[in-house]
């Protein structure tokens, strides 16, 4: 790990300055992409002819950075990182690319999986690059430097994608969402010259078998998140088959008994992934459900994501400020899941008795909070229980069970919304919010498995 000094370190010293703007930058640009996306994708549904396919269009970047984040796990421990993020910049730029000028949605979807690839890479370099090049004091305010970067996005993204996509149309939120891309990488560029590769016989060997696996996990979620466009029969054989294959395939990229909640870095992983499927499945319909029974327009409808995105913001920053001696690990994680489960509660309850739309905005501002609270302190044990050689794998396994997450909780959303009858059903949109507050519910086991944790600095063992 990086040295650590005896005066207060800042991130904005001269040494790390470089490495804050350029990695705020790139997530930054996830941010905005992101919530541009949800924002506009409703209407890009409706002009494609693809509301069946409205939860893959979500589902497929992230199904396709799993193998992405392996790949770039094993081949940042082997080569440093500096590669990986380069090729990883370079598919994500030309997935943006197809998305842009796509005429149909099976042409949609392949720029979103070729661009959730390079996404997943891009995700794993930037927490090696925080593991090589801070110090663990610093790790904390990093991640929530992180949040931070979702400020702007976050102000300006929903209401600035709805304004292009009415006034221009979506193709140009995304030619917008690519030229910022470009420009961020350009400021990461002087930092990934710190990222070297380690001794020749310090390398660790490629993990052909994880690599496979990730591609079989890949496979079966997005297997299942195809299942609401197939027949009856066909549709029960794909979820069967995808569950499984994902439950096969998922273990061994994660850390021994994750999906089983054992104590210490299992449990963090297994509580990101399912904080990632209950918010993130939902997320993907608060603006369908404004736009469908509420009757507002995208720039309108995308309030609820700015709202989450600014309490995210500040949540982490509280969350960096307080420290761990006032704000312990399996308290933070409880108070970050409860407000999460008030957001989805909160959604139910708009759906089911149609409340006014700002109610699920206020609940959506919670559940940014509480998410706010809660990733920063997966990330932070994520690196407390690894270590510089494995650092990779760790990282790589903690951005999988994010993906993993929400591409599970996506495909159960859109296998519930479709079968119940989509947008016309009032109903469909509350079985997704119900199954969403269940799978959440979930990280209370997950908490209660922690285990001790290791204070800043101790060996992992």
């Amino acid at each position: 790990m990086p040295p650590t000094t005896a005066t207060k370190a800042s991130l904005f010293d001269r040494r790390w300055i470089s490495a804050t703007v350029g990695m705020v930058a790139i997530v930054a640009v996830a941010a905005f992409q992101n919530l541009a996306m949800t924002t506009v994708m409703p209407v890009i549904a409706a002009d494609l002819d693809g509301e069946r396919l409205y939860s893959l269009s979500f589902a497929a970047p992230l199904a396709a950075g799993i193998p992405g984040m392996v790949l770039a796990g094993t081949w940042a421990d082997r080569a440093g990182g500096r590669v990986v993020a380069w090729v990883a910049a370079a598919l994500f730029a030309v997935g943006t690319a197809v998305v842009m000028v796509a005429p149909t949605m099976p042409v949609f979807l392949v720029g979103r999986l070729v661009e959730g690839f390079g996404a997943g890479a891009i995700d794993v370099v930037l927490y090696v690059l925080v593991a090589r090049v801070f110090p663990v004091e610093l790790h904390g305010p990093v991640f929530a430097g992180f949040a931070a970067a979702w400020v702007v996005p976050a102000l300006i993204g929903p209401a600035l994608a709805g304004i292009v996509t009415d006034a221009f149309g979506w193709h140009w939120v995304f030619a917008g969402a690519l030229v910022i891309a470009v420009t961020a990488f350009t400021l990461l560029v002087p930092t990934l010259r710190r990222l070297h590769p380690p001794e020749p016989d310090l390398r660790p060997p490629w993990q052909r078998a994880r690599i496979g696996w990730s591609v079989g996990a890949a496979a079966a979620v997005l297997l299942l998140n195809v299942a609401p466009d197939l027949p009856v029969a066909a549709r029960i054989v794909s979820v069967v088959l995808g569950l499984g294959g994902a439950w096969t395939a998922l273990r061994p990229l994660l850390p021994r008994r994750t999906l089983r909640g054992g104590p210490g870095l299992a449990s963090v992983v297994l509580l990101r992934g399912v904080l990632a499927g209950g918010f993130f499945g939902s997320e993907a319909y608060v603006p369908y459900l404004l736009q469908a029974q509420h009757g507002l327009r995208a720039s309108e409808a995308g309030l609820a994501l700015t709202v989450a995105a600014l309490s995210w913001a500040a949540a982490s920053w509280a969350h960096g400020r307080l420290g761990e001696a006032r704000l312990p690990a399996a308290r933070a994680f409880g108070v970050g899941l409860a407000l999460v489960l008030v957001s989805l509660l909160t959604a139910l309850a708009v759906a089911v008795a149609d409340l006014p739309a700002w109610v699920v905005v206020a609940g959506w501002f919670v559940g940014g909070a509480g998410m706010g609270v809660a990733y920063p302190r997966t990330s932070m044990l994520t690196l407390r229980f690894s270590s510089e050689g494995d650092d990779g794998f760790a990282s790589s396994a903690l951005t999988i069970a994010d993906a993993s997450g929400s591409v599970i909780g996506l495909a159960v959303a859109g296998l519930l919304f479709t079968t119940a009858g989509g947008a016309d059903e009032p109903g469909a949109f509350a079985l997704v919010f119900a199954a969403m507050t269940v799978l959440a519910g979930v990280g209370l086991l997950a908490v209660r498995r922690l285990g001790p944790v290791p204070p800043p600095g101790a060996p992992t063992g």
